[in-house]
């Protein structure tokens, strides 16, 4: 890694800091004409968040040439090349660089390269409350402004392991060195998400070093992470850190993105462009989480007053559900529980034939508020689980403090029910509870399939019993209860008697609220004895 290398390129760019990218290419072609490639978000996690140096990423060789990817901060990069490391001859590649990615076409065998990018001038966020002076007012009052005094309070201020995620730019030109040097760069602050901001703030008009705004999860997975506080790695492997389907396409981004897409849903709550082309990635920290921020909110069950850094509250007693085809700035309610924001039944209705209920009735189920009751059934009222205090977080975010390397602690962002602790304040045997609970509701949602499939090949109008068999009773796009790609078509849907279609909908409901009766046990037994009864009165017909 070597200093003072000049760029060559425009503007501010007069001194740059370079990093060795060793790549061994087999072409034995002669030409270097570099081909920008559109920018990528940061795929790797660095200590202290945004890289102040240019890091190498990937590289993949495409035909007759080579990709190379790195990242840092806002700015021209340079790429260079060389036929060994010895000679010190380094020829340029290309022109000077913004997007951090370039395809080269025609190329060496066995050739070096290295990328220069801006040095990295940290100025500490004083300098950024001119313009966002709002931003850094509330940033100041949560926990990350204070990190180093958490390291002062256990006498680690001048632990170099750290300090990078507890000072601005420590280790790096300009950054961090004592809280008596630099007292402007101590704690976290907007040049650890954002990189460096001294040419920003000097010259506010160049667009090339703006810098960053960056959602990806591997910012914050730069501090938040490792045996004492394992975030980041638990988020990367549940569920929320993936994305199910291309969330790009003008049909999925507004609908499917508002809870699919972290890059969507962050647009739709700023009132902003929704990011067409930029839409698959996965519910990331800041989707839940406000790096700018505190907020205040009263608990809906207990009346306690919590501050903390969430967008939307731990619990809430009002039924709500967004559909697909809501306007999602009149729908959306910041009131309700953080994780019902997704996980509601998007408008789930027994009329429809298209396909079973989402994936994601959850919360309503908590509530007693989807699914069918025959007519004169008194409403449920809410679950007892759904009356805690963190209602969800309760049981899908426990923590525990490990014990080093091997055992690592919990933060409960895998979102699983790895343990019971929290259970044993009301049960005396969870695990057994649970185990009878799952296998009871699993066997009756059995059993309903089974009258299913009983009215489908012996009661379904013989049309439908002749083309489809046991899918009969099945939406036009089967639920997971059943094999085969194709139900009754929309116009056969008619043919289907409503007390089937009643039936069904309940049947789903409780498999795709996915706790097999953990969630509302009670309301999930009535809902599958009301399905039973509906296909029993079918079939004495």
């Amino acid at each position: 890694m070597s200093t003072g290398l000049k760029a060559g390129g425009p503007g501010s760019l007069t001194k740059s800091i370079s990093t060795l990218v060793v790549v061994l290419v087999g072409l034995g072609l002669a030409a270097f004409p570099g081909v920008a490639q559109s920018v990528e978000h940061l795929t790797i996690t660095q200590p202290g968040g945004m890289p102040g140096l240019p890091i190498m990423t990937g590289s993949e060789t495409v035909s007759n040439g080579v990709v190379l990817h790195w990242d840092g901060p806002a700015g021209y990069y340079r790429v260079y090349w060389a036929g060994d490391l010895v000679s010190g001859h380094w020829q340029t590649v290309g022109s000077p660089n913004l997007d951090r990615t370039v395809t080269i076409t025609s190329i060496y065998s066995n050739a070096f390269f290295r990328v220069s990018g801006p040095a990295p001038h940290y100025a500490g966020s004083q300098v950024c409350t001119e313009c966002h002076e709002g931003i850094h007012t509330t940033e100041m009052d949560t926990k990350h402004a204070g990190a180093l005094q958490t390291l002062q309070a256990i006498g680690q201020q001048n632990n170099a392991s750290c300090l990078p995620c507890h000072t601005v730019g420590f280790g790096l030109p300009s950054g961090f060195t004592s809280a008596a040097a630099t007292p402007q760069l101590a704690g976290v602050q907007c040049e650890n998400c954002h990189g460096p901001a001294a040419n920003h703030a000097a010259n506010p008009d160049d667009l090339t070093v703006v810098p960053r705004v960056e959602i990806a999860a591997t910012v914050c997975g730069g501090c938040h992470t490792g045996a004492q506080h394992p975030t980041y790695e638990e988020w990367h492997g549940s569920l929320h850190a993936g994305v199910v389907e291309d969330m790009n396409p003008s049909s999925r981004i507004s609908s499917c993105g508002r809870c699919h897409s972290g890059a969507s849903r962050l647009s739709l709550l700023k009132n902003e462009a929704l990011p067409t082309g930029d839409a698959n990635m996965g519910i990331v920290c800041t989707t839940c989480h406000d790096p700018h921020g505190e907020h205040v909110f009263t608990n809906a069950i207990t009346g306690t007053v919590y501050t903390n850094q969430l967008r939307n509250p731990l619990s809430s007693t009002n039924d709500y559900f967004l559909t697909t085809s809501d306007i999602f700035t009149n729908k959306y309610n910041p009131n309700i529980n953080v994780c019902a924001q997704c996980h509601n039944h998007r408008g789930a209705d027994w009329t429809s034939s298209s396909r079973p209920p989402h994936h994601s009735p959850q919360y309503n189920m908590l509530l007693s508020t989807v699914g069918l009751l025959p007519a004169g059934t008194a409403a449920y009222p809410p679950a007892a689980h759904g009356l805690l205090e963190k209602q969800c977080v309760t049981c899908h975010m426990q923590i525990a403090a490990g014990s080093g390397e091997s055992v690592p602690a919990v933060t409960g962002h895998s979102f699983k029910v790895e343990m019971y602790n929290a259970c044993t304040q009301c049960h005396s045997s969870p695990q057994l509870l649970v185990s009878f609970v799952t296998g009871s509701i699993s066997n009756q949602v059995q059993q309903v399939k089974t009258y299913l499939d009983l009215w489908a090949t012996t009661k379904a109008p013989e049309a439908l019993r002749t083309k489809y068999g046991t899918l009969a009773w099945e939406y036009t796009v089967p639920g997971e209860l059943s094999t085969g790609t194709a139900g009754p078509s929309s116009a056969e849907q008619a043919q289907i008697p409503d007390n089937i279609k009643k039936a069904r909908f309940n049947l789903y409901i409780v498999l795709n609220d996915g706790s097999y009766g953990v969630h509302n046990g009670p309301y999930a037994v009535a809902l599958l004895d009301a399905a039973r009864n509906w296909v029993q009165q079918e079939l004495n017909q």
